[in-house]
């Protein structure tokens, strides 16, 4: 598995990095009211931005990524004490059937199969799960300077089929943020961010 960032891992933390999944969390916080009890599966946990911010209003977090770079900058924030779980690879590598609540913050794009991913989520979940999925509604694929991701953003409506195909609830479909960004040198582009929030 070609790890594709891990020339970016170690500088990740960035300040505009940091305020994006400070946005997403505190939207999360908004909309769905955490249960101490709850065991969470972050998919794309990077290195524990969001994931590290919500783990104190949990029982237990798995932390999720292809990177193994990315999960190392991770365990080096941590120390030892926490209730975690760390999972190098995709989200089928886990194969328990006890998550609570699943999360996501700017991953999904990167999930070729989201099919597949979304029932796996479904086995995996107990009932009356919530999932929360962040990210960009549909871009030119200037996000990523036109380099060959499997999704240039989301159709909202496309995406919420999928969920209900794969026997998801969904509950909203909400824009929480706009990013603006220089990806082209003198073109500001603006980039809806959203919010799909769903139940089993």
């Amino acid at each position: 598995m070609t790890d594709n960032f891990a020339h970016r891992a170690t500088d990740w933390d960035k300040p505009s990095k940091i305020e994006m999944t400070d946005i997403f969390v505190a939207a999360l916080l908004r909309e769905i009211n955490l249960e101490k009890q709850w065991k969470a599966f972050e998919i794309g946990a990077g290195t524990g931005l969001v994931g590290l911010q919500l783990l104190p209003k949990l029982n237990t977090v798995v932390f999720e990524d292809t990177s193994e770079a990315m999960l190392s900058v991770l365990k080096q924030k941590l120390t030892g004490a926490e209730a975690v779980e760390i999972v190098h690879g995709e989200v089928f590598e886990y194969t328990k059937q006890d998550v609570d609540l699943v999360f996501s913050c700017m991953a999904f794009h990167h999930i070729s199969d989201i099919d597949n991913t979304l029932k796996h989520l479904y086995n995996i979940t107990n009932a009356g799960a919530k999932i929360v999925v962040g990210d960009i509604r549909t871009e030119d694929g200037s996000f990523h300077h036109f380099e060959p991701i499997p999704h240039k953003g989301f159709d909202t409506e496309e995406l919420a089929a999928k969920f209900t195909q794969a026997g998801f609830k969904v509950l909203s479909t909400d824009t929480y943020n706009t990013l603006k960004r220089e990806r082209v040198p003198g073109v500001v582009g603006v980039y809806e961010q959203f919010m799909l929030i769903a139940t089993k």
